[in-house]
């Protein structure tokens, strides 16, 4: 009898904490973003050897104002037209426009969310973001987990 009530004890244990996860996918690992001060030091590293003086956002995000631009201020739920090109810390590129696309803001990773607003339309702007601020512990496609990310970006138009 203390046999059988012991496994039903262990199962009922096992039971909870699985019931417990949050994401029953098969396969899920949860994660934790790290912070955004996490990815400081090697996003001020590609900064120095790509010549960018970056400032500092409170957000943790870094960019550089190339050129200021004179249209309308993006907010979160424009449509913004834009031309980029998206790099890794290593220097390689992971994505690129060959022409202009258009997104809206909101929809975007949130180092886009907090730097494009710092420009109007046809303004450029290189943005240093932290992983916390891009894709964060998940990832994205072929972005790997905890990938600070580098965006040279042009804002065509904002709606």
């Amino acid at each position: 009898m203390k046999k059988i009530l012991t496994l039903l004890a262990s199962l009922g244990i096992l039971l909870y904490f699985i019931s417990c996860n949050k994401n029953n996918t098969p396969g899920y690992i949860s994660c934790t973003d790290p912070t955004p001060a996490a990815d400081s030091s090697a996003l001020l590293g590609f900064a120095k050897a790509n010549a960018i003086t970056p400032t500092a956002d409170t957000s943790g995000l870094y960019y550089q104002i190339i050129q200021q631009g004179s249209g309308s201020t993006p907010t979160g739920t424009s449509k913004i037209t834009v031309n980029y090109v998206g790099k890794y810390m290593n220097g390689d590129y992971f994505d690129s426009t060959t022409s202009p696309v258009t997104f809206q803001l909101d929809s975007l990773i949130t180092g886009w969310q907090y730097g494009l607003p710092k420009i109007q339309a046809s303004g450029h702007i290189k943005l240093l973001v932290p992983s916390a601020l891009a894709f964060g512990c998940s990832g994205s496609g072929i972005i790997p987990p905890n990938s600070p990310l580098y965006f040279d970006v042009t804002l065509l138009n904002v709606k």
